[in-house]
């Protein structure tokens, strides 16, 4: 019995080998003449403040903790180029903390949880060829934040919100560039 399932274990390693397994995140399918990556600031098709700003200085540094790629943000200077658009960001409340109505007050209902949804536009282009690595026209990117007081200081508390949400957002991002999913 115990040779039978070190065949069975040897004969799936070599099926994943062969398949070509491999853990997300720890691959890439960009060519090797690609060194230098040019990441220009992201455009903002939205009305949230500096939100642009946040998700490119987090891109970048993702790409620079996660890779060997150099980057630039001057395109005359890189051997491809990753464009992208912030299309829409939005929150909405997703869990609530209920506080019972009294005698001399109404029941009243305060978001502990927002849902954060930030949709992109992003291409990788390789700029001798011109061809693309790299498109999603729909780049969506969803993660839940507790609150530490209400909606309204949600994005007004700007800079730790935002900094974990662009964290989050480029870490999702270039392991899409990367494995081309």
């Amino acid at each position: 019995m115990k040779r039978f399932s070190l065949a069975v274990t040897a004969a799936l390693c070599l099926f994943v080998a062969a398949c070509r397994y491999h853990v997300a995140g720890h691959g890439t399918t960009l060519p090797k003449t690609i060194q230098v990556i040019a990441v220009p600031a992201l455009e903002n098709k939205t009305t949230s403040y500096r939100i642009e700003q946040k998700l490119t200085a987090a891109t970048i540094h993702e790409f620079l903790a996660k890779t060997n790629y150099k980057i630039t943000s001057n395109p005359s200077s890189a051997d491809a180029v990753l464009i992208g658009k912030v299309l829409g960001v939005e929150a909405v409340p997703l869990t609530f903390q209920v506080q019972p109505a009294t005698p001399t007050a109404p029941s009243t209902a305060q978001a502990t949880t927002m849902l954060v949804t930030v949709k992109c536009e992003v291409t990788l282009t390789e700029l001798d060829s011109q061809k693309v690595l790299f498109h999603s026209g729909n780049f969506i990117f969803r993660n839940e934040y507790e609150l530490s007081t209400d909606v309204k200081t949600f994005f007004e508390e700007q800079d730790p919100a935002l900094d974990r949400l662009a964290k989050d957002f480029a870490q999702k991002l270039v392991a899409a560039v990367l494995e081309n999913f």
